[in-house]
């Protein structure tokens, strides 16, 4: 093998190199020594073939400090069996004096050597390694909303499916038409909240699922717009809702001092209201949440009036509950929609007779 002779070749400048690297990361957020990771690996593969494939060849590119470096570490001996691998004590002396005594010798190799087989071949890892990077971009921006309310703009309505396209942050999102609110139209341009529901890592890449119809939205509205909700003095212990039509809401305080249900409702009903003109329209029943079940049930059927309420079975959970005549169609409700959900808010199977005891015997 050829002695290692001196240069005066011009060395390596790396300056337009990290240069662009700066550029890529204020323009494309993509972080620079993820660049320079990717590339340091193409230079190592393309540099080993140099050297029978073996496993002597690193690149280090260092962004923060700007070092660019590329060496092929051998074996100082005293007869060269292995020209790849190994160095003779006269060659090794040459490029480093301490490399006798050290045992090897580090090599440097001119970068721009192997940018021809570098662009051929780390083109689509690159590329990869990019939309690698955006994604995990994407999915942790997405993440950081998971079980929140965000607010999203409208881009646009699919004509055929009605889903609506928003936009999210620096990122779109799809909220189908079944997680929709029903009669609720959507034009482009509207700034609308939605509920995160989940944020998924699929093969496609980030995936977060959207409502306008999930309970954890209503939960969430009252969090913004309940002071004593967000800070904890006023708990939320169930929700049951039918989207576009009727949602209730039982709310409790530690504190016996405070008006749970009055701080929910607001001054003249202010709070609420926002809620409501949010969800376009739907009607909350804000209730007071009770352990005892038969109070609960009784407050549920809200805003009926209930005169009594018997615990048939604790499991099931089955409850007879008898409410005046006048009151009868009020506490089901419409098609049932009033005890259907509070029977999901208390967990409890609601039986309702009026108080006279001829319906339903």
């Amino acid at each position: 093998m050829a002695k290692v002779k001196n240069s005066a070749k011009k060395e390596f400048d790396s300056t337009e190199f990290f240069e662009a690297l700066r550029l890529m990361e204020e323009e494309r957020g993509i972080p620079q020594q993820f660049i320079a990771d990717k590339f340091a690996e193409a230079i190592t593969v393309a540099a080993r073939k140099d050297y029978g494939g073996n496993d002597i060849v690193s690149c280090v590119i260092d962004p923060v400090n700007r070092i660019f470096s590329v060496t092929a570490r051998k074996t100082v001996v005293d007869e060269v069996e292995d020209p790849y691998t190994q160095i003779s004590r006269e060659d090794a002396a040459a490029i480093d004096p301490a490399a006798v005594e050290a045992g090897f010798a580090e090599i440097k190799l001119d970068p721009r050597k192997f940018g021809r087989v570098v662009a051929q071949n780390s083109k689509n890892n690159f590329r990869q390694g990019v939309r690698e990077v955006e994604r995990g971009q994407t999915l942790a921006e997405f993440q950081s909303y998971n079980r929140e309310l965000v607010t999203a703009v409208v881009q646009k309505i699919d004509p055929k499916t009605g889903n609506a396209i928003l936009t999210i942050g620096h990122n779109d999102a799809t909220l189908p038409k079944l997680e929709q609110v029903p009669d609720e139209i959507l034009s482009e341009g509207d700034h609308i909240k939605v509920y995160v529901v989940d944020v998924r890592d699929t093969e496609k890449g980030a995936r977060i699922m959207l409502s306008r119809t999930h309970p954890g939205l209503v939960k969430r509205l009252f969090e913004t717009e309940v002071p004593e909700i967000f800070d904890g003095t006023i708990e939320i212990k169930a929700i049951s809702r039918q989207a576009g039509a009727r949602t209730k809401i039982a709310v409790w305080s530690p504190d016996s001092e405070i008006d749970a249900v009055g701080s929910c409702i607001g001054p003249k009903g202010a709070r609420v209201n926002k809620i409501v003109e949010e969800l376009a329209g739907e009607k909350i029943d804000i209730v007071k949440y009770s352990d005892n079940p038969a109070e609960f049930v009784a407050e549920a059927l809200s805003p009926a009036r209930v005169t009594s309420v018997e615990i048939i079975s604790e499991e099931p959970r089955v409850c007879k509950v008898s409410v005046p005549e006048a009151q009868l169609s009020l506490a089901i409700g419409n098609k049932g929609q009033n005890v259907r959900l509070a029977a999901k808010l208390t967990g409890w199977k609601i039986d309702i007779h009026p108080e006279s005891g001829f319906f339903g015997e």
